[in-house]
């Protein structure tokens, strides 16, 4: 039963809509069976689950972006099937990646929510960020799987796929050879020795800014104008897997905020004589920029995200009913029965353990609420109504986000969420510290279900495409889900312990956001709504020249450091991408770039952790006051150069197949 490794590759109709009568046929034949769950495959997945959702969670805190975890586990899983020499390899990746996969996504929900509450100085336990996690990844699973058939086989050809056509495209790849894996290996040990350094060692800065010249200096304090660059290699290689559209997006976002509103800030601040907005306690024209961009601009940003995560319910509002009446018709019984039901590849979970798995998992969220979070019966049963008619809302429009453009809008659909249950629960008499525990354990549920449901979709098409049994992938994702949930628990603790999440090292810009909508609802504080208005405004106008808002209001509240890598590397991947009149050679350097840009972001964010745990044992070698110094930053920008010199160099090599 070995396969053809020469041979082997999608067919033809893969990537295209098909024609009346049509069947597409996955590599794995639907009528033969092949090793899916094993030992190896379970064990190995359950290991890149703990390993990624560690590197995840430290480097989302960092950047307030999480990097996919698919295409690096798909890579690793490729190696090491070639050293083991595994034949009939191919089923068992797609299961180590997709429980590998639930890393990234679980990481997601915890970290742009669960680290408020360290933020906000509430009493919070492993237990609980653990619980939250969990549950909301059972929720997502639970409720995609209905949505599967419409998404991965109804709309074949449709929907492009980003992800999960890399990711594919890398497992196809592996059964020819293992050579990606060595291009992975490599460029995770430059790209996280270089992160490392600047991490423990200190010996250049991590971000350069303009402030490093006089003149700099001057125009920052006078104009409040100042550019600045994080010259980390892993935030630079996301911005390679992001591409140039919405890298460009993203920093027009940063420098509307930073070149256009600043300075209108700075203008008027000069003629302002008393302080403005909630827990503000400077004048305008003394703070610093990077002080008028959290205390105002960044909320601009929050309400753009937010209506951003509006528009798509509503355009995705007959996605939801047609999906929902699929899922109905079957739950009864009554979809008509033919051959192709019978098929490996066709079978889902049943309907009715779907409907079981909702009602328990809703009564365990119940009993959790009640005496894990709010200690009332009414208040938790108003937080589970919150979290199931929210979580079921928008899976689709985390679903379709991903099959069209590879980005899950889970962040502005959580602050919504935020927004939404604060208002609630204060109605209800849920207000103060208690109150903010409850909206943000009850976000940090719906946002790890909507990061889940997104990122599922991705591994379910890719074992479309390939042709693994989905009810496999769907039951052993819940065990990715437990394991990943306790190790993002861990690394939370771990991390506020050791640097806490308001301050430099660890921004948590996502969390910090969160906290900065939540607390003035729960404390009876004035809230920035005119700034949350004009950016809801500004939302309802990019859509309307068709500019995703999503994309530039993400950059509108991210700091303006983290961006501008993010559109280097997105430069990156369209010089490599271009240069060539070949289209094949193109393509073969592009998919060169994005192994490289794949072990810069797992090297770097995997040698983060063990930077981590040196400075959380007292091991701290680093030379802190050479790093924040100007020479510091001169020998950054330079070494930040020849990293981006080496990735194109390195892409460049690729040659065609």
């Amino acid at each position: 039963m070995e396969m053809n490794k020469k041979s082997i590759g999608l067919p033809e109709n893969a990537y295209r809509e098909l024609k009346e009568n049509e069947r597409y046929e996955p590599i794995l034949s639907p009528v033969k069976n092949y090793p899916e769950v094993t030992v190896y495959s379970v064990i190995t997945g359950l290991l890149m689950a703990v390993l990624f959702s560690a590197a995840a969670a430290y480097l989302g805190l960092k950047i307030g972006q999480v990097f996919e975890a698919a295409i690096p586990i798909a890579i690793l899983a490729v190696g090491l099937s070639t050293l083991t020499k595994r034949s009939n390899a191919l089923g068992e990746n797609i299961i180590i990646q997709s429980i590998g996969a639930s890393s990234g996504a679980v990481v997601a929900g915890a970290i742009f929510t669960l680290p408020a509450l360290y933020i906000l100085e509430l009493d919070v336990t492993f237990f609980q960020i653990f619980m939250a996690s969990a549950l909301g990844g059972f929720i997502g699973i639970l409720f995609l799987v209905p949505f599967r058939k419409y998404f991965v086989a109804e709309m074949h050809g449709k929907f492009p796929f980003p992800e999960a056509t890399a990711t594919t495209e890398v497992l196809v790849a592996g059964e020819k050879g293992g050579n990606q894996a060595k291009v992975l290996v490599t460029s995770a040990i430059i790209g996280g020795l270089y992160d490392f350094i600047i991490a423990s060692f200190g010996w250049w800065s991590e971000v350069f800014s303009t402030r490093v010249l006089p003149i700099g200096e001057q125009i920052a304090d006078k104009f409040k104008l100042v550019f600045k660059i994080n010259v980390g290699a892993a935030v630079m290689g996301l911005g390679y897997i992001v591409g140039l559209k919405y890298a460009a997006i993203i920093a027009a976002g940063s420098f509307v905020s930073w070149f256009v509103i600043m300075p209108i800030f700075a203008f008027l601040g000069d003629y302002i004589t008393t302080p403005i907005g909630a827990n503000v306690t400077m004048l305008i024209k003394d703070m610093p920029a990077e002080k008028i961009f959290s205390s105002y601009i960044r909320h601009i940003g929050i309400g753009g995200i937010a209506m951003a995560g509006l528009i798509g319910i509503i355009k995705s509002s007959s996605i939801i009913k047609q999906a929902f009446s699929l899922g109905i018709s079957e739950l009864f019984g009554k979809k008509i029965h033919t051959g192709e039901k019978e098929l490996r590849t066709q079978k889902d979970i049943s309907m009715k353990i779907i409907f079981g798995g909702v009602v328990l998992v809703a009564a365990i969220i119940f009993i959790f609420f009640l005496f894990g979070v709010v200690n009332n019966i009414f208040h938790a049963f108003v937080g589970l109504l919150i979290v199931l008619i929210i979580s079921f809302l928008f899976t689709t429009v985390a679903a379709n986000a991903i099959a069209i453009v590879g980005t899950n809008p889970v962040s502005g659909m959580t602050l919504m969420t935020l927004i939404l249950s604060s208002l609630i629960l204060v109605s209800v008499g849920l207000t103060g510290a208690p109150g903010m525990i409850a909206a943000l354990i009850i976000g940090g549920v719906v946002c790890t279900a909507l990061s889940v449901s997104g990122a599922f979709i991705t591994d379910l098409k890719i074992g479309y495409w390939l042709g693994s049994t989905p009810a496999k992938q769907e039951k052993w994702k819940f065990l990715g889900m437990v394991v990943s949930a306790a190790t993002v628990g861990w690394v939370i603790m771990l991390l506020n312990n050791t640097f806490g999440f308001v301050g430099n090292e660890l921004p948590a810009p996502q969390a910090n956001a969160m906290a900065a909508v939540i607390k003035p609802l729960m404390s009876d504080q004035p809230a920035p709504w005119m700034m949350y208005i004009a950016g809801a405004f500004m939302a309802l106008i990019l859509t309307s020249i068709k500019v995703p808002a999503l994309a530039f209001s993400l950059g509108m509240y991210l700091p303006l450091e983290l961006n501008t890598p993010i559109l280097v590397g997105g430069l990156i991947a369209h010089f490599v991408g271009s240069r060539s009149k070949n289209e094949e050679l193109n393509k073969a350097r592009s998919e060169r770039g994005i192994l490289i840009a794949s072990g810069f972001i797992a090297g770097g964010a995997l040698l983060g952790v063990v930077s981590v745990i040196m400075k959380s044992a007292g091991l701290n070698y680093r030379l802190d006051e050479w790093a924040e110094s100007h020479g510091g930053e001169a020998v950054a920008l330079v070494m930040f150069i020849v990293i981006v010199f080496y990735m194109i160099w390195d892409s460049m090599r690729a040659k065609e197949e």
